[in-house]
């Protein structure tokens, strides 16, 4: 086999492995510590075609209650702007998502920002975003084919392969009245695909993975 032909197979090769390398759900050391404990959690395909990291108890019956104690999606940890998720961005995603969420809550239940009136069968909603990035396809396929001919023909241009834009997203649903959990989850949303490294990450980019997020909520609390 000439040279030229065996770099187009490992090249080819790269491309099948790299398939599998970016993970459609949020890997253990990427939770955030936003929720309290992360037992139990286990995957799950969601009603949009998703894939999301749950538990739900048991005696977990969203009719039980008529309002929702939920003012806005949190940013968490601190959030660290830099030249590609600056802080407008961050606020447009949360801003954008704490509507949604509220109006998907407000079509079943009262929505409260804070306390719940007397006599009210009230759950409380924890969320934030966790993570805003972009991860090149197949980032890791040079660990996967150590080639020497395929590393020094695609190294050179891996800053223009295209990038997934993610979106890291934690919640838990807590009975007011008992201060137990009754479900979590942990959820990474893949956005618009950027061009290059080089491109900004936009709110735009999640829009319609936000309006998915917004199908699925709406199943689970029906």
């Amino acid at each position: 086999m000439n040279p030229s032909r065996k770099l187009l197979v490992g090249a080819a090769l790269a491309a099948l492995m790299l398939g599998g390398c970016t993970s459609k759900v949020t890997e253990r050391e990427q939770y955030s510590g936003f929720l309290p404990n992360y037992n139990n959690l286990q995957e799950v395909e969601t009603p949009s075609g998703g894939t999301a990291m749950r538990w739900v108890s048991p005696s977990w019956n969203p009719n039980a209650y008529d309002t929702v104690v939920f003012n806005k999606l949190e940013l968490y940890p601190a959030p660290k702007p830099d030249e590609r998720v600056n802080q407008q961005t961050l606020s447009e995603i949360q801003n954008y998502m704490s509507s949604k969420a509220k109006n998907t809550l407000g079509q079943k239940y009262r929505v409260v920002p804070t306390t719940a009136t007397a006599g009210s069968k009230p759950l409380i909603m924890r969320a934030a975003i966790t993570g805003v990035s972009a991860e090149t396809e197949g980032m890791k396929w040079y660990e996967v084919v150590p080639v020497a001919a395929v590393v020094g023909s695609v190294t050179a241009v891996s800053g223009h392969r295209d990038q997934d834009t993610t979106l890291f997203l934690e919640a838990e649903f807590i009975d007011a009245k008992t201060n137990q959990t009754v479900a979590k989850v942990v959820r990474k949303v893949f956005g618009s695909t950027l061009e290059n490294s080089s491109e900004k990450i936009t709110a735009k980019d999640f829009k319609v993975a936000i309006d998915k997020l917004g199908t699925d909520f709406q199943a689970f609390i029906k």
